[in-house]
């Protein structure tokens, strides 16, 4: 009997505590809302792989089965179905529809995906939450602005000065970095060189490494009018200067870790190449994001052993299978401190991608919890303190955001 009462004071805590989801995207635009396939709910692949084979999946099918549920639809209902019912709902009520479940109380919204045009400001999501909003600055981005600027300076000027270039850049992205660290709205930084170049960052960068990069960049941009980082001179500059000033300002850093589409080198995007830079720099709160998948356990070491790391465990959610997220999160807990540990949604684009990532972590957290419990493995209130941490308490520290739970 007295078991059943902590299952259920345990199941009452994981599935209604509030939540701060400290890493998503921001949502499409109503006229938007069915620009992207919408298969990019449940994974990350793209064309045929997308919409022809992700809909094979287990993550496909539990999602269709609760998503089904949600639009209250019948039994059986397909992923089509599913499909045909969010595309007939007035897109503010399937907002509301989605986000009222999960409890979260406040996001940090990463605004820098590459379609800013095409989704809501940051501050848009305030509507559907008790705290407000906070922007999470994606370093890459920040410097591609810098640089398509300066570069449109020289080439008007005809007077491609590369050295100068280069100052300019240092000097501009320095600044920027610090003036985005000391404002309130920011709650930490991202980066995604796991995309770029790879998580092996080089702590140096050589000044002639960055000169050719530069002109490279410019004479690419010149020709196609597209500015994208891609040498690894430059990325890595990026990440070491992020690394710097964020600790002197006590943001944390996000990396985008292991799961990802296929512009990832995937045996570049394990955190355990990142052991260099996590030594040079002890005072920068580095979150390592996405659970690290399939890289969880090097995750955990990495989060165990030095005090400056974090493990966010999102993404997961829902593009894993049940049985492949409870395994997620036994990992995540093999190791790492619990302190240390916080969830997000990694919800974007579309309100479903906020709910599914929702509900399925608290049943995976819950689930794994709950055995715990019962083997005897951990008191009730460790349980809960766990629960209460990863989805609330942990971010509320880590991120200095000074928020009190609400509706509890």
């Amino acid at each position: 009997m007295e078991l059943q009462q902590d299952l259920s004071e345990l199941f009452k805590v994981v599935h209604r505590y509030p939540a701060i989801d400290n890493h998503a995207h921001a949502f499409l635009k109503v006229e938007n809302r069915d620009a992207m396939p919408f298969e990019g709910l449940i994974s990350e692949a793209s064309g045929p792989a997308l919409t022809e084979d992700a809909i094979h999946t287990l993550a496909c099918y539990k999602a269709t089965v609760q998503l089904a549920k949600l639009f209250g639809l019948p039994a059986g209902a397909t992923w089509e179905d599913v499909k045909r019912a969010r595309s007939a709902a007035d897109y503010n009520m399937l907002c509301r529809m989605c986000m009222a479940p999960t409890r979260i109380q406040c996001i940090l919204i990463d605004d820098g995906l590459g379609v800013r045009d095409m989704v809501y400001d940051y501050k848009w999501h305030d509507r559907y939450t008790a705290s407000p909003t906070k922007r999470v600055v994606r370093v890459e981005i920040l410097a591609e602005d810098i640089l398509r600027d300066l570069i449109n300076a020289q080439l008007s000027a005809g007077d491609m000065r590369v050295p100068l270039m280069r100052e300019t850049f240092i000097a501009s992205f320095t600044a920027a970095l610090a003036t985005s660290a000391q404002d309130p709205e920011v709650a930490g930084f991202k980066s995604v060189v796991c995309y770029r170049t790879g998580l092996d960052v080089s702590l140096t960068q050589e000044t002639s490494d960055m000169d050719v990069s530069l002109v490279t960049l410019a004479l690419r941009y010149e020709s196609l009018k597209k500015l994208r980082l891609e040498s690894k001179a430059l990325n890595d500059f990026v990440v070491v200067t992020t690394l710097r000033i964020a600790a002197q300002y006590g943001k944390p850093v996000q990396f985008h870790t292991g799961l990802g589409d296929n512009d990832i080198t995937l045996v570049k995007s394990s955190p355990a190449v990142m052991q260099p830079v996590i030594k040079a720099h002890p005072n920068a709160k580095i979150v390592l994001l996405h659970s690290s998948y399939p890289y969880t356990q090097e995750a955990g070491y990495l989060t165990a052993v030095y005090r400056n790391v974090y493990l966010d465990f999102g993404e997961i959610f829902p593009f894993l299978s049940a049985d492949g997220q409870r395994d997620v999160v036994k990992q995540v807990f093999e190791l790492c401190p619990t302190n240390k540990i916080m969830w997000s949604t990694d919800g974007h684009f579309w309100p479903e991608s906020y709910y599914l990532g929702t509900i399925q972590a608290r049943e995976a957290v819950y689930n794994v919890l709950e055995g715990s419990l019962r083997r005897g493995e951990m008191s009730l209130t460790q349980a809960i303190n766990i629960a209460k941490g990863a989805f609330f308490e942990n971010a509320n520290r880590i991120y200095n955001l000074g928020l009190v739970p609400q509706g509890i």
